[in-house]
């Protein structure tokens, strides 16, 4: 049986009798193919993306797993709708801490319409796009000491979320680490986010700063892509037991690369990795080390 996602943070939401994803008890989201030749471009991405020869397997893994197309009652009751159908990114995590970031400091497109250009600029300018390279679209972190008050998670609204200044940006990265994500609150004005799972959320081998620098390499290198308006998942389960993940979402606005880089992905990735290295390199205040956030963004030599 289909259902609307329980713990999506970001984009059109399948609720009230909206057009959104949906999710089954097996693992596979289902994502409307999206009007106006976003949805079909979106479909040509996957298709190529996983049969490429050029995109190396490694990388293959921080994008969702794709399983085609099926044509499923649409959420806002309008009837039968093509759906994608891919990996439920969220599906085995308990209680999952999950982070949307848009990466990119400009989110329009080449050739788009004026209108469109007009509208992303103006929203890249009024949040942290412009002078971050990223913006966080939305998220939840669980929040077990409050659980009662919060309903489990720590979420803000979609209009906090666009109000974020950078130091807003940096406590959220500190709090998606912590073990009392509400701190600093008003109502607990006297504590701060204690980053008790930084060295295991964000640090190690295997970790979301690894896994990022991971990604980082690829973009360097690679020009068969230019990603607009993607994101970056940042997942990790309860407590941090379970591996956090990285994950690569939204592919609406993929064009050729034509031999040039993304310096536009890139360069918010990069802005990203920074902004992790100091709450990693930090310790528990996480005011950054210069020392050490340099050698954490180069992979911990130093």
């Amino acid at each position: 049986m289909l259902k609307a996602p329980d713990h999506q943070v970001a984009g059109h939401q399948a609720r009230e009798g909206q057009l959104g994803p949906l999710v089954d008890d097996s693992g596979r989201f289902y994502k409307p193919l999206q009007n106006n030749g976003r949805g079909s471009k979106e479909l040509a991405f996957y298709r190529s993306f996983f049969s490429d020869p050029r995109v190396p397997h490694h990388i293959r893994r921080f994008f969702p797993r794709f399983f085609g197309t099926l044509v499923v009652e649409a959420s806002d009751g309008s009837g039968p709708q093509s759906h994608l159908v891919m990996e439920d990114l969220v599906s085995g995590l308990d209680r999952p801490s999950v982070a949307d970031i848009k990466i990119g400091s400009r989110t329009w497109y080449p050739h788009a319409k004026e209108d469109y250009i007009a509208k992303c600029s103006k929203k890249d300018r009024e949040t942290t796009s412009l002078t971050l390279g990223f913006r966080v679209s939305g998220l939840q972190i669980y929040d077990e000491d409050n659980e009662a008050a919060t309903g489990g998670f720590w979420k803000q609204s979609k209009k906090q979320v666009q109000g974020f200044t950078a130091e807003d940006v940096r406590g959220t990265l500190r709090r998606f680490a912590s073990s009392n994500p509400s701190a600093a609150t008003a109502a607990t004005a006297d504590e701060e986010p204690d980053c008790a799972f930084a060295a295991v959320v964000y640090g190690g081998s295997g970790g979301i700063l690894a896994q990022l620098l991971e990604l980082k390499a690829w973009f360097e290198e690679q020009t068969i892509f230019h990603f607009y308006s993607a994101s970056v998942l940042l997942l990790r389960g309860n407590g941090a037991t379970e591996a956090a993940r990285v994950k690569l979402v939204d592919f609406a606005h993929v064009f050729e690369g034509d031999g040039v880089i993304d310096h536009n992905f890139l360069g918010g990735l990069c802005s990203l990795i920074r902004f992790i290295s100091e709450v990693l390199c930090g310790g528990s205040d996480g005011r950054p080390h210069p020392e050490k956030s340099s050698a954490a963004e180069n992979g911990g030599q130093g």
